[in-house]
């Protein structure tokens, strides 16, 4: 079974958009506010949505389930309070559950909490806990930096962040991390915002120690951690001048790496540098970088293809990445996928 573990509702029909833009015009004329009950989408125009999309592009690439969140441009927690994002989280997440509904086989979900600059992440409990117990999903996305590339929050070892840790403790479900929108000018938003985020968020559990308090958490660095595996060497060197323990010990039973590295010299460097056992498959498609490559004629965001040619991978490597990995790091997944005799 080939897993995508990083995919992002950012196909879903115009009517959400369309909405979200009511939304927000509510924030200053509160009378303009709509109503979640005034959000019109039927099943057909989900499928529609999917089957035209994101499920073509996974039979034509040869994946079989993606786990699935809502789009993480459209988070942007740094926008209106806690009621706003409170009330979009619930909207699209919804619909990654309606989807997962509609195509069970291929789609399972991955929240979006609601947070919100300033506030508890206590806060987005209610909502962690509707979408694992009530919808099924298996993990959360969880962004760093709520003020959209400001850098507000505490780092990610701060006792700020442990309601939502021992949440995840408690359902065993991993969060990746991922930021939203860039509203700071210096911040691309995935060009530049999104692999900060990355590397930064591997930084900041380099000098804590986190892992101490909740040895069994899990996270996944997207894009490949972001520049982390390039410059292992120096993050090792820096973890020996903080006097922490070997990364292997230190970093690597807690944290892990997607596959969202969108050319065959960085999947190659990536499956050098970081043990296998720390490498999960995804694309994130249809997402950030959408185009053909000129020089190979394929997807930049094909990334099966570019693990299908690393040389140096056994078959029960490229097992691991695909799927045995996921099915570790996600065990809400693996137990849904074993209730179908998967």
């Amino acid at each position: 079974m080939i897993i995508d573990c990083h995919g992002h509702y950012t196909t879903a029909p115009k009517a959400l958009e369309d909405w979200r833009k009511r939304q927000i015009a509510g924030i200053a004329d509160p009378a303009a506010m709509p109503r979640v009950s005034e959000l019109k989408i039927s099943d057909d125009e989900l499928r529609e949505s999917i089957e035209s999309n994101q499920l073509r592009l996974m039979r034509e690439r040869g994946s079989d389930l993606t786990i699935f969140s809502p789009r993480a441009s459209f988070m942007a927690h740094h926008i209106g309070d806690f009621q706003v994002s409170s009330t979009w989280a619930e909207i699209c997440n919804e619909l990654c559950h309606r989807v997962s509904q509609l195509f069970p086989d291929h789609f399972i979900g991955a929240a979006m909490l609601p947070q919100s600059p300033g506030v508890d992440p206590a806060s987005c409990i209610p909502e962690l806990d509707k979408c694992v117990r009530d919808y099924g999903f298996v993990g959360i996305n969880l962004n760093p930096d709520p003020s959209g590339g400001h850098w507000t929050s505490p780092p990610l070892t701060d006792r700020h962040w442990y309601p939502i840790y021992e949440k995840m403790v408690e359902w065993d479900i991993p969060a990746m991390i991922h930021v939203s929108t860039s509203c700071n000018a210096c911040f691309h938003t995935t060009g530049a915002h999104y692999i900060n985020a990355d590397t930064t968020a591997v930084m900041q559990l380099i000098q804590g120690d986190l892992f101490k308090d909740f040895p069994t958490l899990k996270f996944v660095i997207p894009h490949g951690g972001g520049a982390a595996p390039y410059h292992w060497g120096r993050y090792r060197g820096l973890a020996q001048e903080l006097k922490k323990p070997l990364l292997s010990e230190h970093l690597l039973h807690n944290v892990f790496f997607d596959t969202c590295v969108y050319h065959q010299p960085g999947i190659d460097l990536l499956m050098k540098v970081i043990p296998v056992d720390n490498i999960l498959f995804a694309s994130e498609m249809i997402g950030a970088v959408r185009g053909i490559d000129p020089e190979t004629g394929h997807y930049y965001d094909d990334t099966k293809r570019y693990v299908q040619a690393t040389a140096h991978l056994s078959d029960a490597q490229r097992h691991q990445i695909y799927e045995g990995n996921a099915r570790r790091v996600f065990p809400r997944l693996d137990a849904q996928l074993k209730a179908r005799d998967l």
